[in-house]
């Protein structure tokens, strides 16, 4: 007996060095870190951003990895699926927890699945109009909209995206009858509503800024609970409409694979602390529009379980499903 409990504390030592060792040589190769959505949008431009700032906080180095498609399902699936030793790291967006509402069978479970880390940023919408529709403010849209009886059209980066929900949100709560063109990508929408193709659309404020200042797209309200600081002069859908059921948000964060060492995850954690509270980082995306979130894994996994039901609701009720 005394052989057998010295052998077991052998075994319990030996395991507690591995993983003091793993944790310790952790990161000791590139880590990648996978996006759901092409270069150039809004959540490419924020992981790029805290991947820079992570690789600092973390001493390593972080390449992100564009896998568009499904809505984000793709690289939801491809992380659920890689190795659980930290070197895959997913920068998950409000997609992960739409994706069991909208599709019969997305191939992951936002909830188990992954292990939550810290959410990062979000990225509140804009209501905007091409320059040809004859309204000013959001009052005045409204107003005209309801007049039109089903001659609108709206635009969103793809069937069941939040833009795409964002709209048709926008148009039970207000009472509008408009047909919803779904786009592969924000770019093509945002090309068809400044030709007039399409009236108005929900835009990630830091896709939608240049075409604000350029003139080609109007802003008539904000998704936020507070104004924005890139539009001060533009008042929040609470404000316009006197609803609190339209604040919306693109919000992201980072996860890692069920499964990833406890050691790793902590160290990973420890490191994305740092880094969504680092002043060069706050400072890049609140200039682009994006409020910053941060905040414990159990916020995360809250917050995720909150959008998930509220979003749940939304889909039900507008009838908006991803073919």
């Amino acid at each position: 007996m005394r052989t057998f409990i010295q052998t077991l504390a052998a075994l319990a030592a030996s395991v507690s060095l591995v993983a003091g060792a793993h944790a310790d040589t952790y990161p000791s190769k590139p880590i990648r870190m996978v996006v759901g959505f092409a270069p150039g949008g809004s959540a490419d431009i924020n992981a790029r951003a805290v991947s820079q700032q992570l690789s600092k906080d973390l001493g390593g180095t972080i390449l992100v990895e564009n896998k568009g498609g499904a809505g984000g399902n793709i690289a939801a699936v491809d992380v659920k699926r890689s190795p659980a030793d930290g070197y895959t790291l997913f920068y998950a967006t409000s997609a992960v927890v739409l994706a069991p509402s909208l599709y019969a069978s997305p191939g992951f479970d936002p909830y188990t699945d992954y292990v939550p880390v810290s959410l990062t940023a979000t990225i509140p919408l804009v209501l905007v109009v091409n320059k040809n529709v004859p309204a000013q403010d959001a009052k005045t849209f409204f107003e005209w909209a309801k007049a039109q009886k089903g001659n609108l059209n709206y635009g969103s980066s793809g069937t069941g995206a939040l833009l795409h929900l964002g709209g048709a949100l926008l148009s039970k709560e207000m009472g509008i009858d408009a047909t919803h063109i779904a786009y592969k990508g924000s770019a093509p929408a945002v090309t068809d509503l400044l030709a007039g193709a399409t009236q108005f659309m929900f835009l990630p404020i830091n896709e939608a800024m240049p075409h604000i200042k350029g003139g080609g797209l109007r802003a008539l309200a904000v998704s936020h609970s507070e104004r924005v600081a890139l539009l001060p002069d533009v008042p929040t859908l609470r404000e316009a409409t006197g609803k609190t059921t339209m604040d919306m948000g693109a919000w992201q964060g980072v996860m890692l694979p069920k499964g990833t060492p406890e050691d790793v995850v902590a160290k990973v954690s420890e490191a994305l602390q740092k880094t969504v509270q680092s002043t060069d980082l706050t400072d890049r995306l609140q200039s682009q529009g994006s409020i910053m979130l941060g905040g414990t894994q159990q916020d995360y996994v809250d917050y995720m379980r909150a959008e998930g039901s509220r979003w749940a609701r939304v889909i039900q009720d507008t009838g908006a499903k991803a073919e």
